[in-house]
């Protein structure tokens, strides 16, 4: 545990102004966005991609810290927040659906993650699982039913390292054929539940459809500023946000 007045040396924060529940977006603007959500809301802490602001929601003490896109970057924040005294950790964030039938804005519950995140690995063995805290995901559950969303789709998502393909055959094509029954694509979930597991946090994830795989997987046309995504994420940030202040 840090000193709660020493400055945390990346996030830019003392752990003092630090809550127990914390809510992590990998845009700083979505950070914003959702920190006009809090009642009181403070930025307490700025330097590059981590921006960290601190209030309550339903009458809890809330952190929202952004940390950017891809698992490195991302492990910097979690590893910080846990230094800070963070208990609990729930990611809010965009993805690529894998599975007909899911339609942009939609909203998804990660209950584990496939570890290509090219973070993970170098801390802990891959046959160490990335699985969702069961509090969290339930918490995250009601939360979508009480916003309207009875019945939001849930399972594996796949974390990767990277977003544009290189020479290698695409991996989420590969992950399409296994039928493997894996919901959606992103870049930090896997990260953000081993570090979870490692230090003791406990952390979940829920996601907005941007694009469906099935349909269209060519980078080149991805949109993910339409009106109908902007929608769902807000009601994203509602839901994890309400969720958070559910859990003990």
């Amino acid at each position: 545990m840090a000193d709660a007045e020493k400055t945390l040396p990346i996030l830019k924060v003392r752990p003092a102004d630090l809550a127990a529940r914390a809510l992590v977006v990998g845009d700083p603007e979505r950070a914003a966005a959702a920190a006009a959500l809090l009642d009181d809301a403070q930025e307490v802490g700025h330097f590059r991609e981590y921006r960290t602001f601190t209030g309550s929601y339903q009458g809890k003490r809330i952190t929202i810290s952004s940390h950017g896109v891809g698992g490195a970057g991302a492990s910097v924040c979690f590893e910080e927040l846990s230094q800070g005294g963070v208990k609990t950790i729930i990611r809010a964030g965009t993805c690529g659906a894998m599975k007909a039938g899911i339609k942009d804005g939609d909203f998804i519950i990660g209950t584990g993650a496939i570890r290509e995140d090219g973070t993970s690995p170098a801390l802990m063995p891959l046959a160490y699982p990335a699985i969702a805290d069961r509090q969290v995901t339930a918490a995250v559950i009601e939360a979508a039913r009480e916003h309207g969303r009875p019945e939001p789709h849930e399972g594996i998502v796949l974390t990767q390292g990277f977003f544009y393909d290189g020479v290698m055959p695409p991996l989420v094509g590969q992950w399409l054929e296994y039928g493997a029954n894996v919901v959606c694509v992103e870049m930090e979930f896997a990260t953000l539940l081993v570090i979870a597991s490692l230090r003791g946090m406990r952390a979940g994830g829920l996601f907005t459809s941007d694009g469906n795989m099935t349909e269209e997987a060519d980078p080149l046309t991805y949109d993910p500023h339409r009106t109908v995504v902007k929608q769902g994420v807000e009601t994203m940030l509602k839901v994890a946000l309400s969720a958070l202040a559910q859990l003990d």
